[in-house]
């Protein structure tokens, strides 16, 4: 860490005792570029993380905790995810800098937690595009089991078609990613919005076999509640339990990627306006697309189909998505590939935008002085290059499936990804509380906020406390028998987590830093300033547009 103070007028009031330079100050030189419009951080916000979690991963779900074990486990996770945003969303509205929610941490904690969140986001993100990768090839063993698993990740000699065509969009800077994501984003959302229409249409009776299901699959031998492992537990109100319990991991696993939203505050147009509007519409994507696709996928797959994609015990070629199984189970014939070619469609999606998240969250990193300081370097488009190419080469960890089964690798990250995003959530509502108590300890009211968060104190504390709980219990199925690879993968994150946080504070004694001492105001200034720039450029624009211009801008 560099040991420069800070200096000039807009620093005067900060105590050096706490912050450094590069803790505070957003770079001015060869910096991110504030490119992204407010309708595609809307529908990022809206569909950018929609992929494997709840696609795929719902039916391993389906089968241990049943069809309502699965419907409450996505909706409890879904309060804590929304609470997590809307902490999120207060901070980022009002501080909407460049180097991602480490920053608060940073700032409102201590430089050490800054420093251990950022690294685990970024060993999360490393992961993750290998992850959503090999659930590509998952997808594509559906059409064809003739074709190793690995050959769709990569092709050697001739390509790597897969990891190659994530790199490539990601290399064409923000702009790109912005409009592609826009788009990838609104498919996503409509053939979700299809999806869990058809399933209430099949549901109902609109089928080739004219059965009208109902609520069928939800009494027994399929539901309402699964028994999960109760030949090792030997108890089936226990079981019962447990199935539920194992619903939460996977349910963690399908939110986490939500707060995208906050990493792509440094490249926003008015980001004060924007945040908070793309924050709202969580809500909606929670309560419609996660709640109305597992309530869907509940009333037309049973939890009993060997069919299902089960992380960790699957045959290959099982399908990837519980509505794969739910038309073919109906006799629909074709819409299954199409369905599995959507679901290709989203993970390649997913692996884009995680790919876009670790690369920015290694330059952030770079920017406080917490990674070398070559991953800083942009191109005249605002692209961290360097921190892309970097970021790269962690895809293939994909090929982890030429040796293990491609379900048992699948496994592996979800259980390391939920682990690393309880962290991540976790360290986000500690760093709103610390955030909150900063404003009041200065006579800050929360009324005067760009974007004021709903039931708060209480909801910070309520996904603090929670998300701790599903972390230090989601590993419990790795005893039953033990298995070595799953009890890592569940629980390596936290040890790692404070092996970060404990080696930067010995080495920099760094401190809790008191509420009345905790820095809201640098860079304050500067953002209000480009912020009355963007709303001057807008108005002069407006001016010259017209009536059916400003209708397509509104639309």
């Amino acid at each position: 860490m560099s040991s420069s103070r800070l200096s000039g007028s807009a620093t005067e009031h900060v105590d050096e005792k706490f912050y450094h330079a590069e803790d505070l100050q957003d770079p001015h030189e060869s910096t991110l570029h504030r490119g992204l419009k407010a309708r595609q951080m809307s529908m990022i916000a809206l569909g950018g993380t929609i992929g494997t979690g709840l696609i795929m991963s719902s039916g391993t779900a389906l089968v241990r905790g049943g069809p309502l074990g699965l419907c409450l486990g996505f909706l409890f996770v879904g309060l804590i995810c929304y609470l997590t945003l809307a902490a999120l969303g207060e901070m980022t509205a009002y501080l909407p800098h460049k180097r991602g929610f480490a920053g608060y941490a940073t700032r409102f904690v201590d430089p050490a937690v800054g420093f251990a969140l950022g690294w685990i986001y970024l060993l999360k993100y490393l992961i993750a595009p290998a992850s959503n990768i090999n659930a590509a090839g998952i997808v594509m063993q559906y059409w064809t089991l003739s074709v190793p698993i690995e050959v769709w990740a990569a092709d050697v000699p001739l390509s790597c078609p897969l990891i190659s065509l994530v790199v490539f969009m990601n290399l064409l800077g923000i702009q790109f990613f912005g409009e592609l994501e826009f788009w990838m984003s609104g498919l996503k959302v409509v053939s979700l919005m299809g999806l869990i229409l058809l399933g209430i249409i099949v549901d109902l009776g609109g089928n080739p076999k004219h059965d009208r299901i109902g609520f069928r699959y939800w009494r027994q031998p399929n539901g309402p509640m699964g028994s999960y492992l109760v030949h090792q537990v030997h108890n089936e109100q226990f079981a019962v339990f447990l199935g539920f319990w194992s619903t939460l991991t996977t349910a963690l696993f399908a939110y986490i990627g939500s707060e995208l939203v906050a990493i792509t505050a440094g490249e926003a147009q008015n980001p004060r306006k924007t945040i908070p509007r793309a924050i709202k519409s969580t809500f909606v994507r929670i309560f419609v697309f996660y709640i109305g696709c597992v309530f869907a996928i509940s009333l037309i797959v049973p939890s009993t189909s060997t069919q299902l994609l089960v992380a960790n015990s699957s045959h290959a070629g099982a399908a990837a998505s519980p509505f794969v199984v739910g038309v073919t189970l109906v006799g629909i014939k074709g819409l299954n590939h199409v369905i599995n070619a959507m679901i290709l469609l989203f993970t390649i999606s997913a692996a884009n935008s995680d790919l876009y998240i670790a690369s920015r969250t290694l330059y952030g990193l770079a920017i406080e002085r917490k990674a070398p300081h070559i991953f800083t370097k942009v191109n005249k488009r605002g692209l961290p290059w360097v921190s892309l190419l970097v970021v790269s080469l962690f895809t293939c960890l994909t090929f982890l499936n030429a040796s293990t089964s491609s379900a048992t690798v699948f496994a592996y990250g979800v259980n390391l990804l939920s682990a690393f995003g309880a962290i991540t959530w976790m360290t986000i509502a500690y760093s709103h509380i610390r955030f909150m108590q900063a404003l009041k300890a200065q006579g800050i009211s929360r009324d005067s906020l760009p974007y004021k968060g709903p039931y708060q104190p209480l909801g910070s504390w309520f996904v603090l406390v929670s998300t701790g709980i599903i972390l230090l219990f989601k590993g419990f199925d790795t005893f039953l028998p033990f298995t070595p690879g799953l009890f890592i993968t569940s629980y390596l994150p936290v040890p790692l987590f404070f092996i970060f946080w404990l080696g930067y504070k010995l080495r920099y004694r760094t401190r809790v830093i008191p509420s009345s001492k905790v820095d809201l105001i640098t860079g304050k200034r500067e953002i209000d300033e480009e912020e009355e720039r963007f709303i001057l450029r807008e108005k002069a624009r407006e001016g010259t547009m017209s009536r059916w211009q400003k209708l397509a801008d509104v639309l």
